[in-house]
């Protein structure tokens, strides 16, 4: 099956129940990889011990976490295989049904913002601040040079520094004044860059103000790297108007209480964290980020907004920070990482940022739409039932057989699996 454009549907039937050698085999059709990526990804370790003892300090082993692919992409009229690393159950068949459910409707319209992060130096000591806020923006030429002489390749390809913020934060003898290097990063995450240039430009600023630099570092609030993406689902795909007006409710309590925003945005991120991860990027950073943004109003609220489309459909939406790139750090140097981002295609941090964004705001989709009709529980534990039946010691078929049978009983816990286990061995 072919889409409009020529390239392989991504909507694959029953891809679940396929073996992994056959999942292997319509991702390699799919994505064209190469046979030294299918190796990898073959291989029963992902990681060289040589590498990763390169990698990090005090390396003693690796761990190794499943890796799937969400099905049924259609993002901005293109299809995609998007691979998840987690060892959380449910959530990437969530997103597969999420999105095959606005698939023929068009799937989800992405973009972006930029790809600038912004590198702070604090001065401290100031007895004019404000004088020293308009001394440092009249120097913003040579700031500039000063950034373009860190990394001449950044700025060749059209990259570097951006703009310039001086800020006062505080009063009196308490004032500092923080200044925001604004750096466009292109295709890399940027913490070492924008790292680097604010450590080179810190005595500049000192011997322009008299102030003393203290800290010069990134900002995680990449504010300035948003991604965005929409969708609609029609009410016939939903279950009809009813659940379309339930998912709006759970939505809107998401909105008004941040107990519940917390653990909304959490859920999206279980998602987002997935792509992160998958493709070798900073998990930590990318959660930071989100979470700071969501908080940016004064309180928490949904990283996503949920209303209805004139033509009666659910219109969804999301936008977050998404620091991430494709040059630097694992995603260069870990081999299965570049053989996931392979199976995406995507040639560009932005892009890859607009894809995750479309992934969170399936990853609502899915939640909502079950949190407000039958319960998480049902959905979540289904899947769950076979880590417990693994957990009590089953193995081979016996995990599956485990699984349903507690799945039937709806009683799903340890003591279960290992009564069911003793039950299924018993009767062989």
């Amino acid at each position: 099956m072919t889409s409009l454009n020529g390239k392989p549907s991504s909507l694959i039937p029953d891809f679940d129940k396929l073996s992994i050698d056959e999942r292997l085999r319509h991702v390699e059709r799919f994505a064209g990889l190469s046979e030294e990526d299918m190796q990898q990804l073959r291989a029963p370790s992902n990681l060289d011990r040589e590498l990763a003892n390169h990698m990090i300090e005090n390396m003693v082993a690796t761990i190794a976490i499943p890796v799937g692919v969400a099905t049924g992409l259609r993002i901005d009229g293109e299809e995609f295989l998007v691979p998840m690393a987690t060892e959380e159950s449910w959530i990437i068949s969530a997103v597969g049904n999420a999105a095959q459910a606005c698939h023929d409707t068009g799937g989800f319209t992405t973009s972006a913002s930029g790809s600038c992060m912004i590198a702070q130096v604090q001065l401290l000591g100031l007895t004019n601040p404000h004088s020293a806020r308009i001394a440092i923006l009249e120097k913003r030429n040579e700031i500039a040079a000063e950034c373009a002489a860190c990394d001449p390749t950044l700025t060749r390809f059209g990259g570097g520094f951006h703009d310039l913020e001086v800020r006062i934060l505080g009063e009196g003898a308490d004032a500092m004044v923080v200044v925001h290097l604004i750096i466009d990063c292109r295709d890399a995450m940027g913490a070492n860059t924008v790292n680097t240039m604010a450590e080179r430009i810190a005595p500049k600023l000192q011997a322009w103000t008299g102030g003393r630099p203290a800290l010069r570092i990134l900002s995680n609030l990449a504010d300035r790297r948003l991604v965005r993406a929409r969708a609609t689902w029609i009410p016939e795909a939903l279950g009809g108007e009813a659940v379309r007006d339930a998912i709006l409710e759970a939505y809107r309590f998401a909105e008004v209480d941040p107990y519940r925003a917390v653990t909304n945005n959490k859920g999206i991120m279980n998602c987002v964290s997935a792509v992160v991860l998958a493709t070798g990027n900073d998990t930590r950073a990318v959660e930071a980020a989100a979470h700071g943004y969501a908080a940016a109003s004064g309180r928490i609220r949904s990283l996503t907004k949920w209303e209805v489309a004139p033509d009666g459909a659910l219109a969804g939406s999301i936008e977050l920070p998404m620091p991430v790139g494709l040059v630097g750090g694992a995603v260069k140097i870990h081999p299965t990482a570049r053989a996931l981002v392979a199976i995406l295609g995507v040639k560009s941090a932005e892009h890859l940022g607009r894809i995750i964004a479309a992934i969170g705001l399936a990853a609502n989709f899915a939640a909502l739409k079950a949190l407000s009709t039958h319960g998480i529980q049902k959905d979540f534990m289904a899947h769950h039932a076979r880590n417990f039946a693994i957990g009590a010691g089953a193995t081979g078929d016996e995990i599956d057989l485990v699984a349903r049978s507690l799945v039937e009983r709806r009683s799903i816990s340890t003591a279960a699996a290992e009564q069911v286990l003793a039950e299924v061995r018993k009767s062989r």
